[in-house]
């Protein structure tokens, strides 16, 4: 299972008008720890980068699994929260637990869409409580290994 780790990156960005801006861009990245995914967001942003940045944040999520989109327009990451709802064979009584995936989309429909497609299949029962766009620029997953043909953690 992936370990996600938001990481934000500070750097002065060119905009399209001319003018220099100093941003902030949310990454998100599967690393083992605090210190691995700071590291490999520098490596992963260096060359894309001119001039001085620095990694402002790096925090832990609670994403659990993210639904990539292979259409490149898919330009967008947005966190679905989903309840899944199980019974308790005692009581009876339902009971939701909430948890939050990544869909890959090039828009909200797209999103849903995605979000959709990926849980067929699935036995268990769920509710789709929110749908929200994120601010995350770009995810970076680990490469597969040398001989396999998945990455970890998928």
């Amino acid at each position: 299972m992936a370990n996600w780790f938001e990481c934000k990156v500070r750097y002065d960005k060119m905009m399209e008008n001319g003018a220099v801006k100093k941003v902030n861009e949310p990454y998100l990245v599967d690393a083992l720890s605090f210190t691995e995914a700071e590291a490999r967001i520098i490596e992963e942003r260096t060359p894309y980068i001119s001039g001085d940045f620095s990694v402002s944040a790096v925090k832990r999520t609670k994403i659990a699994e993210i639904f990539w989109n292979d259409d490149d327009t898919a330009d967008r990451f947005y966190t679905v929260k989903v309840a899944f709802i199980t019974l308790d064979e005692k009581t009876g009584v339902e009971k939701k637990s909430s948890t939050l995936m990544l869909v890959q989309a090039a828009g909200f429909k797209e999103a849903l869409d995605t979000f959709t497609e990926g849980m067929k299949g699935t036995m268990a029962d769920y509710e789709i409580q929110a749908i929200t766009e994120t601010p995350i620029m770009d995810v970076y997953k680990v490469a597969p290994m040398a001989g396999t043909e998945k990455a970890k953690g998928e």
